[in-house]
């Protein structure tokens, strides 16, 4: 006997409309389940990256624009004001620190420290070691036969304990060989007498006043 697809029974699988809406819902509820688990992991790695970008460093300056902008900015203080004043024969002076000791006149011998610098700021000499900190001061009359006369000019009414700058024209200063002070060194003396032509910058600290 042959058996045909038309003798074999029939399975019809049927589903309720309910049951159909709930497979949908089930599927809406499993993309939205999806859906936050990304998100979610998403949102960690961001966080992770920028919790790395901190760690090492690496800010993005977007990232943290608002902290920028509400940040608050320190107050700045003015500097202070140094006046300068103009000696006779073109000599420009600034008091820096004003002394409470001994006035030093013209004709004492006084004990300074001093350091020269070039008119552009170049390093000259310094009687005061800027490795070490020790000095070897100057003893010298205030003698225009013996001091360059600028250097007189400007230790001249310092009292002792104060402290001056001063820019000294070429002819204010080494106008020959025997006036001082002079670097004992070979090398810092070579170069002052390679500069004596140009103005020099003198910062004196008066010490005492013989």
């Amino acid at each position: 006997m042959a058996v045909t697809s038309a003798s074999l029974p029939q399975f019809v699988i049927s589903r309720s409309r309910a049951s159909l809406q709930q497979s949908a819902d089930t599927r809406k509820i499993i993309v939205a389940a999806n859906y936050s688990v990304a998100k979610f992991a998403s949102q960690t790695v961001r966080s992770l990256s920028r919790r790395l970008l901190l760690f090492t460093g690496f800010v993005p300056i977007l990232s943290n624009g608002d902290l920028a902008l509400g940040a608050p900015i320190p107050q700045m203080e003015e500097p202070e004001i140094i006046r300068t004043r103009k000696l006779p024969g073109g000599i420009k002076v600034q008091d820096i620190v004003d002394g409470e000791g001994q006035a030093a006149n013209e004709g004492d011998v006084v004990v300074f420290n001093y350091v020269c610098r070039r008119s552009n700021g170049y390093f000259v000499y310094s009687t005061v070691d800027q490795f070490t900190g020790e000095a070897t001061p100057v003893t010298l009359p205030l003698d225009e036969s013996q001091i360059i006369k600028g250097l007189k000019d400007v230790l001249v009414g310092m009292k002792v304990g104060g402290k001056r700058r001063a820019l000294i024209p070429p002819s204010m200063g080494y106008v020959n060989e025997n006036l001082k002070p002079t670097p004992e060194e070979f090398g810092p003396r070579r170069s002052l007498q390679s500069h004596v032509n140009e103005p020099l910058i003198f910062e004196v600290q008066l010490l005492k006043v013989l």
